[in-house]
Order: C-alpha cells, then structure tokens, then sequence
C-alpha cells in the first residue's frame, strides 16, 4: 500500500475561555488516530488553532482592560499544559488572526463572489438600545421558531439543530443587558446556499456514504426537505447564508466594504487552511502545490454541535471558491459523567482536565478509558468513576501491565537480560497475537477504538493464560527448568511487545517507555509481524503504572469549596467558560482526599491561595553531579542544571538513601527561588524535593521527586 497524504484538524476552540473535557476529547480521538496514520508509515500534517474574532471576544478584551489579540494570546498561553499533559501532538496551532487566515478569507470571499454565490440585502437586524449596537446572532436569545425551546441562540438551535435569522426568535432578548432589542436596517452580504448548484453539490456531498456517517447523513437530509417557517409558510431546501456584520466587531474587514466584516463561522474554518500555511511556510513548503495534490486526504474532527456549519457552509465555500473539499467529517457527540449526568462544576460533576493533571492522575489513563469508549460513530460517551477505575486497573495494570512485570525480573537475574528461544507452544501463541493486526489497524482507521482496545484485551487474556499454565515463578524453583523459564519468560516479552504496538496510539508515553525498557527502535504496525531475535538484550524493567486509587476520583468529582468564577458567555450559564483565573478553583479544596486520614503521618496544612503557591518558583533540574560532604553522615553536595546558563550547587539530607551515583543523570525538582543559605560546608542555592513519612522512626526513607521523562532542565512546574 502506497503512503498517504494526510491534513487533519480539529474543530478549533473559541479563545474566550480554558480548553474544557470535551475539548480533550476530542483532541485525544484525533490524536490517535493520527498516530495510528503515522504507525503505517503515512504522512501527516495534523494542525489546530484558536478561533480568535467575533463579538464576544471583542467584548471579553474590553471587559478585562486588553486589546483583543492581548486577550486571546493570554488564553492561548494556557494552551500548551493541556495539550502536553495529555500528549496530544499537534505539529502547529496558530489562531484565525493570523495573516495567513486574513488573506485566505479574503481570497475565498473574492471567488466566491467571482462565481456569483454572493449578494447584498438590506435587511432588518437587532440592535441593543442599551449597548447602542448592532446584536451579533449568538448575543440574542429567544425560544426557537422551530419546535420552540427556550433560550436558544439566534443564529441556530442547539435542540433541533434548526438554522434561521434573529428575528425568526420567538420573544427575543438581548443576552448582553437583557433589554429587549429593536430592529434596524443594515446592509449584508449573503452566501447563496439557496442557489440550485449548492443544492445539488451539497445533497450528493453529504448523502453519497463518503464524507460523513450514516447517522449523520440522515439528520442532515431533514435541512433539505420541506419545512415550516415561522409566518406559516413553507420552504424548500437551504436558506441562504448571512456571512456580514456590523462594525464595531473584531475580525477580518470585506474587501471594498469599509466597516464591514466577516461572520466569525465564515473565517473560523478558513483557520483549518491557514494554520497549515503557517506551518507549511515555517518548513519552506510550498502551500498551493501542497493543496493541489489530488491524494491529498482532508480530515476534521468536530462535536456535532456545529453540523451545520462544516457539512454545508465549510464544503461549499471549498467547492464553489475552487477548492478541495474535506475527505471525512468525523462527528462525536458529547461526554457525560456519572450515568449521564450533564456537567457542573458547582456540583461537583464536572470533570475538569487541569484537575486531574494536579492530583497525579496519568493522563494515558484517561486517554485508554476515551478510546475504550469511542467507537467512530455520532453517539455520546459517559465517564463513569467507577467503571473508569475498574477498566483500566483490570486492563492496563492486571491484564498488560503485568506481563511484562511476571517475566523481566528473571530475564534480568537469571539470565543477564537476554532473550532466548522459544518453543512451538509458545510460537503458536505468538502466531494468534500477531495474526490479528490488520483487524486491529483496520479499528484504529474506523475511529473504532473501542474495538481495538477489546480485541487487544482479549489478546492480553490469552497471555496470562499462558503464564498462569506455565508459571515461572514455579519453574525458577524447579532444578533443571533453566531453558522452559527461559523460553515462558522470553515469550512473555515478545507478547508484551506486540501488545505495545497495538497499544501505541492510545498510549504513547508508556510505548516509549517500553522501547527503552526492550532497547528498540519506534515501534511501527509493521514490526507486529516480526519478533526479537534470541540473544537480544533488555533494559532493566521499571513499574510502567500506577492503579487509580478511589480517593484520587473522589478528589477529581469533589465540589469546589468556593464558587468558581466564571466570565460571562452568550447563552446563560450553560455555555459559561472558566476566566483565566478560574483553574485555582478547579484544584483540591482543603480536606481532599480527607478520608485518608492523616496521609504521611501528618495532616493536611492550612489551605492557601493560588497566588501563595505562585510565589514558589519550582523548576526541573538534572542532577549533573553528586558527591559526599566531608565531615557529614547526612548531607549529598548536588550539582544542578536548571537551564539557566549555569550550575547550582544546592545541599541535601539524603545521604542515609542514596549513593552519590545513583543520582547523576537524574531528573529533579528545585525550589529555585529560595534565598540561598550559608551552611558549614558552603552556600547551598536552592532546594530540592523528597518526601517522607512525618515519623521517621515508624517509617524511615527519604525519597527524591523524580518527574516523568520527556521533562527537561528549566521547566516550570504549574
């Protein structure tokens, strides 16, 4: 099979606010689905940005004292202790201001008006008296036109998925300052979604089984039939599209139309494009040529809140403007918690990701409960605590984890660490892990991980079967069972390292761990078919992962003890995002994980402010030296580099645990901005991090923090 060519996105977030788990969600799914790609040998270029103009930017910017790019580089600063916490790899994020977006909104408008698809109307639009301005649609709320629900947006709504005007609304409002809006006229540009063409491209783009699922297929078809407008009239087919707004706004300006802009849908998606302009032009690659390749695949993954806005407004825009339009839409639905609980985070019920970063929780357990649930269709998923700690302590430690952890300690003592070999029941187990790969990467190009991640569970089960009629731990008791151990444990190693690869695309950070762990190269879908040869040596084996711990779900779901501030969003409380100082109060309230007891032997200090614990400058540093201090049974002279130019020599207490040569090379955490102390054998400049048991009689042992690797000297620690 020859490589593809692949450009993905994902839908882009509005920057008005911190990336929520829906966010994440999304982001994971794509991301694994990349890596699966690039697993095959395929290129991709994988790209995201922040959808960074419309009003309520403008009028967050103004309400915080910013600019409106201020405003969105401040929450696109945030961005990137998400994105890696989760190891999601994007290869460029950018945002809908840049200059790249600017001009390819421009150019496609300018087509598009070329190929007679816009025109002018002057029509009647709400404007606020109080704010003295014109409403933009997602500042006007009233009850759908269509099958009436309240509170509902003016531009569609969120029940029925139904598109009309602001002044279709039934009992409009002004979301702004509540008053009830008055109409006025103003000239607007229109995209004539009507027009015959349209009609005919878009009905066989969206119902020849290609570009979108089934599912999504079918709700799409109800928006070309008959239907009831609010007079009592009826009509065919799609309305047209109301691509303008009235300045004061904050976006890209109409070519030849002085104060007058872009609906942010209209260069939202555009950012798709410019993004990989961006990132095409930084690597001197040549966009237009780039595009213009006819194995070119277009992939975006979106939430199926915004149908609409990519099944007919984003293809149509490519077609009509002559450009290739998307491969696949691939549409999710929505996370729940908890049995299908809607999120809140007053209540508790909200699952906040930066949260469950801060209590220690892996990420790539939540990356496999994700892929353990998603199966490629437009259906909601629910998080589940319980069922979330039961999935991945039963798969990911009891059924993979442990493989490798029952069989690397013998390969190690008894037999220097390298792999023997194998008998023919053993390659006949081999034979049954590798026989389903093209089933299993077939799961991964469906967006079906949930099938992946079943039938990689069940190649696990046959493992274990296999130790537990073999037992190793039996035979290494047993005089003259030296070549059957040797052959169960190195066949143990081999399965490992197949269920590894299956494994990679929902758990990249444990793969690598693992090539370092058996001293090989990135694992790829193709090496599923080959084994490691007899002789080949291994590394020294380190616990991969940790169980969930019940206390650690109860911490994540408990209700913050203060309400969390939040910024006010078009749409009411339900669509309300977090302000940038909003993450303090998505961390543990004092007393979490309170039914510990006294965890450590000491309680948990006085709570203190986000801004208290600012004031602590943690930094990564590595261990570039370590000696004994003459004259002290204690103390360990550490030699630090923590990025700065320079090196530290910090002094600490940890002598009783370590040999000066277990530490160098290490990673570390230093308080960097501690003032430095004189002390008998010199000036210590900082401190590092070790934690113990308040009783150091009952329980004796210091140990040094050492972070996850992939950290580098000079990071700050959040």
């Amino acid at each position: 099979m020859s490589q593809r060519k692949l450009f993905v996105t994902t839908a882009l977030p509005y920057a008005n606010g911190h990336f929520h788990i829906g966010h994440i969600m999304e982001y994971i799914q794509a991301d694994t689905w990349v890596r699966a790609q690039r697993m095959q040998g395929n290129q991709v270029n994988f790209v995201g940005a922040d959808d960074a103009h419309g009003a309520p930017i403008m009028i967050a910017a103004e309400k915080a004292g910013k600019t409106p790019q201020q405003f969105v580089a401040d929450i696109a600063s945030g961005r990137k202790q998400y994105l890696d916490g989760f190891h999601i790899a994007f290869d460029n994020w950018s945002n809908t201001d840049s200059p790249e977006n600017h001009e390819l909104s421009r150019q496609i408008y300018l087509d598009l008006k070329k190929a007679g698809f816009i025109e002018t109307r002057t029509i009647e639009q709400f404007f606020d008296p109080e704010k003295n301005m014109f409403l933009p649609d997602r500042f006007i709320k009233g009850e759908c036109p269509r099958c009436h629900a309240k509170d509902q947006y003016g531009d569609n709504c969120e029940v029925c998925s139904s598109v009309y005007a602001p002044t279709d609304l039934v009992n409009p409002y002004s979301a702004l300052s509540g008053a009830k809006p008055v109409l006025k006229t103003s000239e607007h540009f229109f995209f004539k979604l009507s027009d015959p063409r349209a009609v005919e491209f878009l009905t066989e783009w969206t119902q020849n089984g290609q570009h979108v699922q089934p599912e999504v297929a079918a709700k799409i078809k109800e928006w070309f039939g008959t239907r009831t407008n609010p007079d009592g009239s009826t009509s065919e087919g799609l309305d047209d599209w109301d691509i303008s707004r009235d300045a004061p706004y904050f976006g890209i300006e109409i070519p030849d139309a002085p104060g007058k802009y872009f609906y942010v849908w209209l260069d939202a998606p555009v950012g798709y494009l410019a993004s990989l302009k961006n990132l095409l032009n930084r690597r001197g690659e040549n966009y237009d040529a780039y595009m213009a390749d006819p194995l070119l695949e277009q992939y975006h993954f979106i939430g199926k809140d915004i149908i609409t806005f990519h099944t007919l407004f984003w293809p149509a825009m490519l077609h009509f403007s002559g450009r290739k339009t998307p491969t696949k839409i691939c549409v999710h639905g929505f996370m729940t918690v908890n049995n299908g609980e809607k999120m809140s985070k007053s209540r508790g019920t909200g699952l906040d990701p930066l949260k469950y970063l801060a209590l220690n929780m892996n990420p790539e357990w939540l990356r496999y409960y994700l892929g353990a649930k998603l199966n490629g269709k437009n259906e909601d998923i629910d998080f589940n605590a319980e069922d979330f700690m039961l999935r991945v302590n039963a798969d990911l430690i009891g059924k993979y984890v442990n493989i490798a952890s029952r069989a690397a300690g013998f390969i190690a003592k008894r037999f220097q660490g390298q792999l023997g070999s194998i008998g023919a029941d053993s390659q006949a187990l081999l034979d049954a892990l590798q026989a389903p790969q093209a089933a299993i990467v077939q799961s991964y190009e469906a967006r079906d991980t949930a099938r992946a991640a079943r039938d990689i569970m069940l190649l696990c089960d046959k493992v274990n079967s296999y130790v537990d009629a073999n037992k190793p731990w039996e035979l290494a008791k047993q005089d003259g069972q030296d070549a059957r151990l040797h052959d169960v444990c190195t066949t143990c190693i081999q399965a490992f390292r197949l269920l590894t690869i299956y494994l990679k695309p929902m758990l990249p950070a444990v793969a690598a761990q693992v090539e370092g762990f058996l001293a090989i190269a990135p694992l790829q879908f193709a090496d599923a078919q080959t084994l490691l040869p007899a002789g080949h040596v291994i590394g020294q084996y380190q616990h991969l992962m940790q169980r969930v711990a019940m206390e650690q779900l109860e911490a994540l779901f408990e209700p913050p003890a203060a309400p969390v501030v939040e910024a006010p969003q078009p749409g009411g409380e339900n669509n309300q995002a977090p302000t940038l100082g909003a993450v303090a109060s998505s961390l543990p309230p004092e007393g979490a994980g309170s039914t510990l007891g006294r965890p450590g032997g000491a309680a948990i200090a006085p709570t203190i402010t986000i801004d208290d614990f600012a004031k602590v400058d943690l930094r990564i540093a590595k261990i570039v030296d370590c000696q004994a201090v003459a004259g002290s049974t204690k103390l360990l002279q550490l030699t630090l580099d923590a990025g700065e130019g320079k090196t530290r020599n910090v002094f600490s207490g940890i002598a009783s645990m370590y040999q000066p040569e277990q530490l160098v090379g290490k990673l570390t955490v230093l308080v960097a901005n501690l003032a430095p102390r004189k002390m008998k054998f010199g000036i210590s400049e900082g401190m590092v991090l070790a934690a113990s048991h308040a009783d150091e009689k009952a329980q004796p042992g210091i140990y040094v923090l050492e972070p996850f690797p992939g950290a580098q000297p000079g990071m700050r620690i959040h």
